[in-house]
């Protein structure tokens, strides 16, 4: 029996046990390379996990012994932190980045801006109607792109149901916490140019 499962049966997505003999041989391969993978990904994940917390911890380390012992600060508790190997091959950096949410006033912006595209119909460039189509088209997870939303407000309109629109949407802009990233870079050769080392599964390999 292994995990409350008895022996000779297996669990379906269902929470039914089936029984060995009745489960297709490419199944229970399938089931098993599936499971390895996961838990090594899981396994990778708290090692990332851990590897975050300890370069954390490292740099604030650092950034208190020379408040300590020079008497100046390597960027503050909460600012941007960049520390290099001595020979100049390895730069980490700790950067900090806003997380932004939108309140309710956005969807007076979105009515608002719905209305100018409408009423410049004749005359709207493609290209605007794109950026505004874009920028309220939510994600795989349902949410707003943060950056297409945020883009809006660069946009000039001599307009002032436009500029109301833009009103509307500053008064949306809500910060939602901080962010920390930790990124690691090595350098090309001698040059002063360095390349990111990817710690995510789509920029590897």
């Amino acid at each position: 029996m292994s995990g409350g499962i008895p022996d000779g049966y297996m669990l379906n997505a269902q929470g039914h046990l089936v029984p060995l003999a009745q489960v297709r041989e490419q199944d229970k391969l399938t089931d098993q390379v599936a499971f390895e993978l996961a838990q090594e990904a899981l396994g990778l994940h708290e090692a990332l996990e851990q590897y975050k917390q300890r370069a954390l911890k490292d740099i604030a380390d650092l950034i208190a012994v020379a408040a300590e012992r020079y008497g100046v600060r390597i960027g503050g508790e909460k600012g941007n932190v960049s520390i290099t190997t001595y020979d100049g091959q390895y730069k980490i950096t700790r950067s900090m980045a806003n997380v932004i949410t939108f309140t309710v006033e956005l969807q007076a912006a979105k009515a608002l801006i719905e209305q100018c595209i409408e009423r410049w119909s004749s005359g709207a460039d493609d290209r605007l109607r794109s950026l505004v189509m874009r920028a309220f088209k939510p994600n795989a997870q349902g949410e707003l792109k943060t950056a297409a939303v945020l883009d809006l407000l660069k946009l000039q309109m001599d307009d002032p149901e436009w500029e109301r629109a833009m009103d509307a949407l500053r008064d949306s802009i809500q910060s939602a916490g901080t962010t920390v990233y930790v990124n690691v870079y090595e350098r090309i050769g001698l040059s002063q140019q360095y390349r990111h080392v990817p710690l995510n599964l789509a920029a590897v390999g």
